[in-house]
C-alpha cells in the first residue's frame, strides 16, 4: 500500500519537521498555495512530488503545476485541486470537474482546516 504525505497551504514556509514526519512516505502531494518554487524543489529532492497551484501561487509555479491533477494509485482515481469545498458545498468549478472525472478520492486545500469525509 502506498503511503502519501499530504500538504496544503504552505505559503512558502516548509517546516523542517516535514522531512522527519514524511520519511516513511512514498510520495508527497501538495494541494496548492505552495508559495515558492524553491519549496517544490526541496520536496522533489526528498520524495516524488505532485502538486497543484493555488490562488496565491505565481507564474513560475502555475507553469509547472496544474489547477487540477488526476492521479491513479492502486486502482483509485484521485483528483487534487486547491479550491474545492466539500460534499454538499463544492465550489462550482470543482463540482464540474468531479462530475466529469468521477474520482474515488477528492483532495483540496484552501480552507486551512483538516477535514476527512
Amino acid at each position: 500500500m502506498i503511503k502519501v504525505g499530504l500538504l496544503s497551504d504552505t505559503h512558502g514556509f516548509l517546516d523542517k519537521k516535514v522531512f522527519e514526519t514524511f520519511k516513511g512516505v512514498d510520495e508527497i502531494w501538495h494541494a496548492g498555495d505552495i508559495g515558492t518554487i524553491e519549496l517544490c524543489d526541496e520536496l522533489k529532492k526528498f520524495k516524488p512530488f505532485y502538486a497543484v497551484h493555488g490562488h496565491i501561487d505565481g507564474r513560475e509555479i502555475r507553469l509547472e503545476y496544474p489547477l487540477n491533477l488526476m492521479l491513479e494509485r492502486e486502482r483509485f482515481k484521485i483528483l487534487i485541486t486547491h479550491i474545492g469545498g466539500y460534499p454538499g458545498n463544492y465550489e462550482p468549478k470543482a463540482r464540474k470537474k468531479i462530475e466529469e472525472v468521477k474520482p474515488d478520492i477528492f483532495i483540496c486545500g484552501h480552507s486551512h482546516v483538516l477535514r476527512v469525509m
